[in-house]
């Protein structure tokens, strides 16, 4: 079994534009790189990984273009482009050369709640279907209901959803969170990435029961089908090592059977983003 990472950052740290990255994360305020991640991916039999963007700049799409075109192991890349430009198009056909580059993603946690809304953005992601790019949703679960409405307005636009949708893990929260996967889970153009958990829980104190019921909903609602490993690397080294992470999803899957953990460990993250061997 050949696994891929759907979902980690590569960075040179910069404390003005990684401001997000504060001291309480001090362990990742330093450079992460292709080759701090490769024996990593090895040693849990991954193959491969795709590349997501961390900061909003197209320097930040032609950094990580730039790191895939000499690391193979680095299957796809997730960039960032201004899907609210007026040339828009301009912008997606230059980019549209590079056969890495699969998807866009914006930092919509960031932004205020009706920002999914805004119709400079959906015409950006109207735009993403002509030249067959994904997009990433990062988002927290209080914006569910704004995503909903941007997957049914375009069902011929594939999403996945990043980190599940951020829930409250630490809180327990569970409720409002589970009716917006419930309904979003519903439309077939949306997959979802298990990723960035162990960051919503107590990053010091979290277990595997913690993330039992989240992870319940997550396949109760996706299925096999839909759902595919990300590690959030290095993020999720404020709450956990690569390896820890990779166990504690492989022991919620024993009882599935080997075509679903395939399903979730490679198949469906190459299917989305048409990843090449």
């Amino acid at each position: 079994m050949s696994r891929i990472d759907s979902h980690q950052h590569f960075w040179i740290f910069d404390p003005v534009r990684d401001s997000w990255i504060d001291d309480s994360m001090q362990n990742i305020q330093r450079d992460f790189l292709p080759e701090d991640l490769y024996l990593l991916l090895s040693q849990n039999q991954f193959s491969g990984c795709v590349a997501v963007q961390a900061s909003q700049s197209e320097a930040e799409t032609d950094f990580l273009l730039d790191l895939a075109s000499i690391n193979d192991f680095i299957k796809g890349v997730v960039g960032w482009v201004d899907l609210r430009s007026e040339n828009i198009s301009d912008r997606l056909s230059h980019f549209s050369q590079f056969e890495k580059l699969k998807g866009f993603r914006h930092v919509v946690q960031g932004e205020p709640d009706d920002f999914m809304f805004g119709e400079a953005f959906r015409n950006g992601i109207k735009a993403l279907k002509e030249f067959d790019f994904t997009y990433d949703i990062l988002i927290f679960h209080r914006q569910l209901p704004a995503a909903i409405d941007l997957v049914k307005t375009f069902p011929e636009q594939n999403f996945v959803i990043d980190h599940i949708a951020k829930p409250d893990i630490k809180s327990s929260d569970i409720a409002s969170w589970k009716k917006g996967i419930e309904e979003i889970s519903k439309f077939e153009n949306v997959w979802c990435k298990i990723s960035g958990m162990v960051t919503e829980a107590d990053w010091n104190n979290w277990k595997p029961s913690d993330l039992k019921p989240y992870l319940d909903v997550i396949f109760e609602n996706f299925s096999a089908d839909k759902l595919m490993f990300g590690s959030d690397w290095p993020v999720c080294n404020v709450a956990s090592d690569y390896s820890n992470l990779v166990k504690t999803l492989e022991d919620y899957l024993a009882a599935f059977s080997v075509e679903d953990q395939n399903k979730f460990w490679f198949k469906n993250v190459k299917s989305f983003y048409k990843l090449n061997d």
